[in-house]
């Protein structure tokens, strides 16, 4: 692993998951309470011995830049030759932003070619798993591959979202094909098919060789899956290497955060009694930057009858420095410096750092971003309708997502008269 390079490709617009992705990059989303989606992919790396890691960025990347200032350089040691840099488009080759995910890397081919590698590790910075790299990369070198692609199998329904491959009996790929309508079912199991985890290791002198040949047609996307995969296939050694669950001994757990729906349904995933995502598994911890906080408050018990209230928390996570104070939250994700006051309720719901709850109020199947506060007695989630004439974006499944507030979202409430105040990035 000291001779493999980690490229982490975070630059995405990321538009599905808008309005999360309005004023931060979509791997610096929240996730988890205390988290952020890169978190996880850089806590692989570490996991896994890479130290060597670029972190290629474009849109919106100051809250990412912070993020991984904060949390990320404690792990490395530069005496060490380790390293976990951030590098902005450079345009050194070409004068215009990234057109692809192979022209990000290509336009940072110097970058890649100081670092003297055997080996190139591709990853997204949007995507939540665990996983050990060493083995793939060594699996890669035993076979004296030229690629090597992460796969795993998916429902074949599900197919038409990915990279779906076909292998022979040594795991040699013979046929890839970009988001087909009508994926190939594995030969074994009709009812699934090998998807691309978006996750490829390279020999570094085939790389560049590929990256600079893409990079002369014009016709070219420069993408790798709809580019550079599918025309190495044949000509080159080209390997699948299955992703599977060490533990469990099944499909390992992998989400593409990449809608609004599917980032809740990952969140949701999270407070079940025994989810398959497992954040406490000190073997292979999720690391993150945990300010200065008290951990969370629970107050107000009183004996139950008319006007009680008893602050509490059911199937549900809570991060540092929250109070609970005499509301009630029901399988929900709550971030850190929330606040959730008298008589309230929330439900199967996402709140971000300094969310708060008025008396009162109930949310329900909601994503309340950086900030955001509810006045006293508002609803939200409760009549989708009514939270779209709001300005709310509302989810096909339902879910509604209030952004943090800014010139255009200062929005009335009609039970109150109150206006929603918002955080910071």
């Amino acid at each position: 692993m000291q001779r493999t390079l980690a490229v982490i490709l975070a630059g995405g617009k990321g538009t599905r998951l808008e309005p999360l992705t309005r004023d931060r990059a979509k791997p610096a989303v929240p996730f988890g309470g205390c988290y952020r989606i890169i978190d996880f992919t850089l806590s692989n790396c570490i996991n896994s011995g890479l130290r060597r890691m670029l972190v290629l960025t474009q849109y919106k990347s100051m809250s990412l830049n912070r993020h991984i200032h904060l949390a990320w350089r404690r792990f490395v040691c530069p005496e060490m030759g380790e390293f976990i840099d951030v590098v902005p488009p450079q345009q050194r080759i070409d004068e215009q932003w990234y057109r692809g995910t192979a022209d990000a890397v290509y336009q940072n081919i110097y970058t890649l070619e100081k670092e003297h590698s055997d080996y190139v590790v591709i990853l997204a910075g949007d995507h939540i798993y665990k996983m050990n790299y060493e083995p793939m990369v060594r699996f890669h070198a035993e076979q004296g591959a030229d690629a090597t692609i992460a796969a795993l199998r998916v429902p074949r329904d599900e197919g038409s979202r990915f990279g779906i491959m076909q292998v022979d009996s040594q795991w040699r790929v013979v046929d890839f094909e970009e988001k087909p309508a009508q994926p190939k079912p594995l030969p074994d199991d009709p009812d699934h098919a090998l998807a691309s985890m978006g996750i490829y290791v390279f020999s570094t002198r085939f790389l560049f060789e590929q990256l600079c040949l893409d990079a002369t047609h014009n016709e070219s996307t420069h993408d790798f899956g709809r580019d550079i995969i599918p025309r190495i296939i044949g000509p080159h050694r080209v390997f699948c290497y299955p992703f599977r669950d060490e533990n469990r001994k099944q499909d390992a757990y992998w989400r593409d955060v990449g809608t609004l729906d599917a980032y809740y349904e990952a969140n949701m995933d999270l407070v079940s009694v025994d989810p398959q995502l497992n954040l406490y598994d000190q073997q292979w911890p999720i690391r993150n930057y945990l300010p200065s906080a008290p951990p969370p408050k629970f107050v107000f018990a009183e004996p139950e009858g008319p006007g009680a209230r008893r602050g509490q928390a059911l199937d549900s996570i809570v991060c540092q420095g929250t109070i609970v104070s005499g509301g009630t939250v029901r399988r929900s994700v709550v971030g850190p410096h929330c606040r959730i006051n008298s008589y309230s309720l929330v439900e199967e719901s996402i709140l971000f750092e300094g969310v708060q709850i008025g008396r009162h109020a109930r949310v329900r199947r909601a994503i309340l971003d950086k900030g955001v506060h509810i006045p006293p007695g508002a609803q939200v989630g409760v009549d989708p309708e009514e939270d779209r004439r709001r300005g709310f974006t509302v989810t096909p499944q339902g879910v509604v997502v209030i952004a943090k507030a800014d010139g255009s979202l200062h929005l009335a409430f009609e039970e109150t008269g109150e206006q929603l105040a918002s955080g910071g990035s």
